[in-house]
């Protein structure tokens, strides 16, 4: 049994921002591996184009997710829509600053149930959080080997400390970090279900159990019929059946 899925947890425009991403990384991945080895000719200048494009598409983007996460409220905790602003989701929380063990036991199949107490998983805030600079620091090594932007002040730093040949080698093998992070992102959003991808996709709703971020606790469960309440539950369930520990 797990928590409800309301569209709460992930506000429209934090969906824009995250396809935004993706469709990004996925064309950035795609064009920088053509660039690196070129399988065929013909297209070079297409892919260069492509790659240009979605680099300062994707700086931008993350640049406005930052700002919008102190702007939009979402919710903090599965289950529940209460909802705060969305950088307070990403700092460490009163539900699950304790829960990092815990999380890393789970994850690892040393634990049949996780902990309940906040929307991401404390080494999912860890991961996500290292996204944004890394983002970021992989656009500047891009725009530093791009000619238009190459002798900006801040990219002719980087490039006259490191040297070309070294901004080149990091800014590719970066991209196995990305790579990498999609993998275990892909898997720590759906490792238990595919609801959190249907909410991202669809918008749709999953039922569950409802949260009541100030008892700390379930409350009952939810069946999307109606609106949850949180003070009753909407459904009598056995927790210890469930797998469920708070």
């Amino acid at each position: 049994m797990h928590l409800a899925h309301y569209r709460e947890a992930h506000p429209l425009p934090f969906v824009i921002t995250h396809w935004i991403n993706a469709v990004c990384m996925f064309a950035l991945i795609l064009t920088g591996f053509y660039i690196h080895y070129p399988l065929f000719g013909g297209i070079m200048g297409i892919c260069r184009g492509i790659h240009v494009a979605c680099g300062i598409v994707i700086t931008i983007n993350c640049i406005c997710r930052v700002i919008l996460a102190f702007i939009v409220k979402s919710a903090p905790t599965g289950g529940t829509r209460s909802v705060v602003r969305d950088f307070k989701t990403w700092l460490p929380q009163q539900n699950n600053r304790h829960q990092l063990v815990q999380w890393i036991r789970y994850y690892l199949f040393f634990r049949k149930t996780h902990p309940l107490g906040a929307k991401l998983g404390v080494p999912q805030k860890i991961s996500y959080l290292l996204i944004a600079p890394l983002l970021l620091f992989m656009a500047w090594t891009g725009f530093s080997l791009w000619i238009p932007t190459s002798t900006w002040a801040i990219n002719a730093f980087l490039v006259n400390a490191w040297g070309v040949m070294t901004v080149r080698v990091v800014h590719y093998f970066m991209m196995f970090v990305f790579i990498i992070f999609m993998c275990i992102h892909l898997y720590l959003a759906n490792i238990e279900g595919v609801a959190p991808t249907k909410l991202m996709f669809f918008r749709t709703e999953a039922p569950g159990l409802v949260y009541d971020p100030e008892k700390r606790n379930i409350v009952g469960f939810d069946g999307l019929g109606k609106e949850p309440s949180m003070g009753e539950p909407t459904k009598k369930i056995d927790l210890d059946k469930a797998g469920v520990r708070c």
